[in-house]
């Protein structure tokens, strides 16, 4: 068993921190399951969305630390959603639910994909006050995986899980990236089939974001990657995170501290 999923932190999270499961589609299918932690007086949260292969608490050590320092952070779980429009509709409706009018959204990979295309949805009526987005991009063709998207949800969960697992490292790791590792491998093996074909349709479906919308929104960039798909006009805050190189697939489970250090 992975060393993060029986620490203390881990289980001093889970045992402090409930689970919310919340239901604001007419699909009562379609449900979100979140962690709603720090002062309710705060109306204008940090909110954390996670990667393909995540879940709401892969955060828990930024929710513990940003909370014990007076923040209110939600960490959020999808439902099954098969469009990009689909997706920021029930996420408007998720928002008015929990009466915010008004957030910042820390987006990790597919996470930080719509992260951006929320708030070009909601150019018109801004929801969004910030972003930061940790490994992130801005057009799904960057993946060359557009004419399989619409294929995702016919596979099998092992053939999905294959897929997803291909991302991770599979030579020699560091202790600190093998308990990352295996604490998100353990989070995948927890989604079905549908949580993860409709992710992948997310991340792949043809898609970019359009960058006049989201012209007035600040943006912070923690990458390790030394190429991003950012080649668009933003106020973008390059945020290069401290984190080793051999951690950049996970820098959020893998070192984060480092992630911290950019969100307040």
């Amino acid at each position: 068993m992975g060393e993060i999923k029986v620490s203390p932190d881990y289980n001093w999270f889970r045992s402090t921190v409930p689970l919310k499961k919340i239901i604001v589609d007419d699909d009562d299918s379609k449900v979100w399951s979140l962690y709603d932690a720090g002062p309710r007086s705060i109306r204008c949260p940090l909110i954390f969305l996670p990667p393909v292969s995540g879940t709401a608490d892969v955060f828990f050590r930024q929710i513990l630390a940003l909370t014990g320092w007076g923040y209110r952070v939600i960490a959020l779980q999808y439902p099954v959603y098969w469009d990009h429009l689909e997706f920021c509709d029930g996420f408007r409706k998720l928002l008015d639910h929990l009466q915010l009018d008004k957030v910042h959204l820390f987006g990790a990979s597919l996470g930080g994909f719509l992260a951006q295309k929320f708030a070009e949805y909601t150019h018109k009526s801004p929801r969004v006050h910030s972003l930061i987005l940790c490994n992130s991009f801005s057009d799904t063709s960057i993946f060359n995986q557009t004419w399989t998207a619409n294929s995702f949800w016919l596979m099998p969960a092992f053939m999905l899980k294959k897929i997803v697992l291909g991302n991770f490292s599979s030579g020699p790791v560091d202790p600190v990236m093998a308990d990352a590792i295996d604490f998100m491998v353990d989070r995948l093996e927890s989604l079905g089939q549908s949580e993860l074909a409709s992710r992948l349709t997310l991340n792949c479906q043809n898609s970019y974001v359009e960058p006049h919308k989201i012209r007035d929104i600040p943006v912070t960039i923690m990458d390790v990657h030394v190429a991003t798909t950012y080649e668009i006009s933003l106020p973008i805050h390059i945020s290069n995170t401290v984190c080793p190189k051999r951690h950049y697939l996970l820098p959020q489970t893998a070192c984060p501290a480092s992630t911290l250090l950019h969100m307040c």
